[in-house]
């Protein structure tokens, strides 16, 4: 009997173990680390005793019980909307491409028009943003724009770094095809090398690199506060803020990371902006120095010199404890009297990029 247990006691082991090695195992996991993408990666200043580390260090992040209960299990009405999500879907194929727009797609995905280039952010549709189907569910009504949305010649498009709220394989696989150019970090380069992207066309550089994908459009990678991994090793790609440079618009996107005074530099660098799109939401003061404070996102917006703001990385994902409309309720009391139009677009709204006459309604009332 005590052998009989024993047998199907190994037998156990063996499966789970096997399952545990396939599950960590699947291509969404790791980028394909080749070894001269591991020399590039060892070569950068910001490379430090084996990983990847901000110019400002981060506070020790501190998830609390309450956190994991409400991650694990979201309350409707709090940190989940109790009604799906309001939106109106634009047709981005149908759009005039010589207008400078932005269209927010949710969380920290746009879509973006600037002086005829066209522009993918973050792209995100899946229904589960982790690595597990049951954790972290996208609010109803949230998914409205897949792959078969997207115009067929993207020019460029950038990933700030590899957390599963921000880069989606199947997205990514599916619209491989329309895509010109992909712009990123260092290291991140081996997702889409490893998902089909042939090399020639992807860029992944170091901070404070200009990526000139023509003579009307250049990409700079820029310093961001926070740390990748997308499940076992953690700070082996490089996150990042981006800025995009056309002969008549300039635009900043922070992806994610909390508050320091690069911002502030970067203001100073490009001489203000006409558009800043910017990180609010999935704050909490256990780990504000990897997402900002909403009150810290207006802020950033006075260091950035920026004319306009949109507020993203909200309105898809309950990835922490705060109130689902709590981000956008904050950033605007906090904007009340900045010099900037602070623009709060439903999913899918056009937003016209310098249009400030241009009204929006605080649609998140509504689902109250």
């Amino acid at each position: 009997m005590f052998v009989t247990v024993l047998k199907w006691l190994a037998a156990i082991i063996a499966v789970i173990g096997a399952g545990a090695y396939w599950f960590v195992s699947l291509p969404q996991m790791d980028p394909l680390m080749t070894p001269e993408r591991k020399a590039c990666i060892e070569a950068s200043p910001h490379y430090v005793n084996g990983q990847f580390v901000p110019e400002t260090p981060h506070t020790p992040v501190t998830p609390s019980w309450s956190f994991w209960k409400e991650f694990l299990f979201p309350t409707p009405g709090k940190t989940i909307p109790a009604v799906p999500m309001v939106a109106e879907k634009t047709d981005l194929k149908a759009l005039d491409p010589q207008q400078d727009v932005v269209v927010w797609l949710g969380h920290s995905s746009f879509y973006m028009q600037l002086h005829g280039k066209k522009i993918l952010i973050d792209p995100i549709a899946a229904t589960y943003a982790s690595p597990v189907p049951f954790v972290d569910k996208a609010f109803d009504g949230s998914n409205v724009y897949g792959p078969d949305d997207i115009p067929d010649d993207i020019d460029v498009m950038v990933l700030s770094h590899d957390h599963w709220d921000h880069l989606d394989y199947d997205f990514v696989r599916a619209i491989e095809p329309k895509v010109k150019h992909v712009v990123t970090g260092l290291g991140n380069g081996g997702y889409y090398e490893k998902w089909g992207y042939p090399l020639s066309k992807i860029a992944e550089e170091d901070w404070n690199t200009p990526v000139k994908i023509d003579d009307d459009l250049t990409v700079w990678v820029l310093p961001a506060r926070h740390f990748s991994g997308r499940m076992l090793h953690r700070n082996q790609t490089l996150y990042a803020s981006f800025a995009f440079i056309t002969p008549d618009r300039k635009v900043f996107y922070s992806g994610d990371g909390g508050y320091d005074g690069r911002f502030k530099r970067i203001g100073d660098q490009f001489g203000g902006f006409d558009l800043a799109l910017l990180e609010d939401g999935q704050y909490n003061e256990n780990w504000a120095s990897v997402h900002m404070m909403p009150e810290e996102t207006a802020q950033t917006a006075v260091d950035l010199r920026a004319r306009e703001v949109v507020p993203c990385h909200n309105g898809k994902y309950p990835l922490s404890m705060h109130d689902w409309d709590e981000p956008y309720k904050r950033i605007v009391a906090a904007s009340a009297g900045k010099d900037y139009y602070l623009a709060t677009p439903e999913i899918g709204q056009v937003v016209r990029i310098g249009d400030t006459q241009q009204t929006f309604t605080h649609w998140w009332e509504q689902m109250r």
